[in-house]
């Protein structure tokens, strides 16, 4: 398969990683388009904690990514990807469309992440889901952090520095 110069970049890791900070500089640098979720969700009136309108709203965010690949344009998703089968699953399929594939894993201490949480609930700007400290704790419990295996899985595997 002749590959396409375009590359599926996932930006991986809890709330208060610095995805979409690591996402925007990555988008200007590439060029890529980013989809983020939680921008769209915001912009569609969606409540940020409404799990099946999430689940919709991501697997269209991926459909669109799709069409964009296979044109060529390098596309960020910011999802968090917490679950290695979903990480898995995006890059076999990116790699079905010809493309490399990065994962940017952001690692932070669950303190450090609550400390920068705390100042983005203050500032409360658009698109930016409002994230309450048992959330957080809850889901540092379910995140599967990617291991050097599967990072090697990766065209680019790494952990970025923290935004």
């Amino acid at each position: 398969m002749v590959m396409n110069e375009a590359r599926l970049i996932l930006i991986c890791g809890l709330p208060g990683s610095g995805k979409t900070t690591l996402a925007k500089q990555l988008a200007a640098e590439v060029p890529a388009v980013r989809l983020c979720p939680d921008e769209w969700k915001h912009d569609l009136g969606i409540d940020y904690y409404d799990e099946p309108r999430r689940v919709k709203l991501e697997d269209r965010l991926w459909r669109l990514g799709q069409e964009l690949l296979t044109l060529r344009q390098s596309v960020i998703l910011e999802n968090g990807f917490w679950a290695r089968e979903e990480r898995d699953e995006l890059r076999l399929g990116a790699r079905t469309l010809g493309v490399a594939v990065e994962l940017h894993y952001l690692e932070a201490p669950v303190e450090e992440l609550w400390r920068r949480l705390e100042l983005r609930n203050e500032e409360a700007s658009p698109g930016a889901a409002p994230i309450k400290r048992e959330d957080l704790q809850k889901w540092a419990l379910q995140f599967e952090a990617p291991d050097a295996a599967e990072l090697a899985l990766f065209d680019e595997a790494g952990f970025s520095a923290p935004c």
